[in-house]
């Protein structure tokens, strides 16, 4: 049983990988590509808006999709989806269109929909074959990204210039990634026959289930780490740009900033067993705070790594421990559709901070951006000691199994 459960969870995490990298290698470019080709700069980030916008639209559909025919195919929509978004992205740096950009990139936000699931089929994984180890495999999982992180600011650095069309070459590239992302889901099993079983159980009305504290808590951490991320992180790069640093140093801390995104993952299921949900949680806020603090303290290269590593470190706590509590707010026929809709809100708020983020740095300058995220992280920390207090004093409410 285990043997099984390692080798699903091994997939999972190579998928991840696949995944991550496709996503660094199009956080590196996408704004960089929208300012070669936007008559107003203003509008520069509006390719990574498309690209979370058809996350946003996709969510739902994606988890109604795989509840009906399973996550095998599901992964495997969503792999076809990101090989069309790829070659039509090619196409529009080929001609100089902003609008096939961005409808390139809203074509790849379905590989995205289906792709966020990937934590949860491995929470799945772990409730089948050894159940308590959620949080570890949900972390271990995510640890994929730490690939990602590197390969995709490295293949964006050679590939850009690769093609006459500035980074036409670059999105030629993520074929392959997707290519191979699509192998890999062939070989996955993850509907248990005891699972199917429960799944096919009782389920609740999704405004029922949302009215629990923990999956409200949750969800609204997961979206807001997201958001405040994405704010800071679609931004570096032309921040970076108007600061004067060459693209390669963009792309270093793109790399540095995803490794912290994904190698706490080795050790995040950990603490979470260890401290429990909510500590973890907290203290990834406490991390996207000194992130900001370091960002306006200076705008020299290892003010934007250091910033950055702590706004990946803190995403990780915040988004694994987010994705932990909701694990615990379903029951088992309720899955698809509560974790959909987490996805569907974590995607919209990114919608707002990507197509936000290239304005208000151009408008208002790199210190305020970072200013203008201080209250969300407040609410996210405000939220958790709320729920924590609600806790102490209910004994056995928002218990975790981890």
């Amino acid at each position: 049983m285990f043997a099984t459960l390692r080798f699903q969870i091994g997939l999972l995490t190579l998928m991840q990988a696949l995944l991550l990298t496709n996503n660094a290698t199009l956080i590196a470019v996408n704004g960089l590509a929208g300012l070669q080709l936007a008559d107003n700069k203003l509008f520069a980030t509006f390719p990574v808006t498309g690209y979370v916008l058809g996350g946003a639209v996709w969510a739902m559909p994606a988890a109604a999709f795989m509840r009906r025919y399973g996550r095998r195919a599901g992964y495997t929509v969503g792999s076809l989806a990101a090989i069309a978004g790829a070659v039509l992205a090619w196409h529009a740096m080929t001609i100089g269109s902003l609008a096939l950009l961005c409808a390139a990139t809203f074509v790849c936000g379905l590989y995205n929909a289906f792709g966020a699931s990937l934590r949860f089929a491995a929470a799945d994984a772990a409730e089948t074959w050894r159940p308590g180890f959620r949080a570890r495999a949900i972390s271990l999982v995510l640890t994929g990204g730490i690939a990602g992180g590197v390969i995709g600011p490295e293949v964006s650095k050679w590939s850009r210039e690769w093609l006459p069309a500035q980074f036409a070459g670059t999105y030629l590239t993520l074929i392959g990634f997707a290519l191979a992302s699509l192998l890999l889901a062939q070989l996955l099993r993850l509907e248990a026959p005891r699972l199917a079983a429960a799944a096919a159980g009782p389920a609740r009305a999704l405004a029922e289930i949302l009215r629990e504290p923990a999956c409200w808590v949750a969800i609204l951490c997961a979206a807001l780490a997201y958001g405040v991320m994405n704010l800071l992180m679609v931004a570096t790069p032309l921040a970076m740009e108007v600061c004067s640093h060459p693209y390669p140093a963009a792309a270093l801390v793109i790399e540095w900033h995803v490794i912290g995104m994904f190698a706490p993952g080795f050790f995040t299921g950990s603490l979470i067993g260890r401290f429990g949900v909510l500590p973890v949680i907290a203290a990834g806020c406490l991390l996207m705070l000194g992130c900001v603090a370091i960002a306006l303290s200076g705008v020299e290269l290892m003010h934007f790594v250091s910033a950055l590593i702590l706004l990946g470190i803190g995403w990780n706590f915040m988004y694994t421990g987010a994705t932990t509590l909701l694990t615990s707010a379903y029951r088992p026929g309720e899955k698809n559709k509560v974790q959909g809709f987490m996805d569907l809100c974590v995607f919209t708020v990114m919608i707002t901070s990507s197509a936000s983020s290239g304005a208000l740095l151009f408008v208002n300058g790199w210190s305020i951006l970072n200013l203008l995220s201080l209250p969300f992280v407040l609410a996210a920390l405000g939220a958790v000691a709320w729920l924590a207090r609600r806790n102490s004093r209910t004994p056995g409410a928002g218990t975790i199994v981890v």
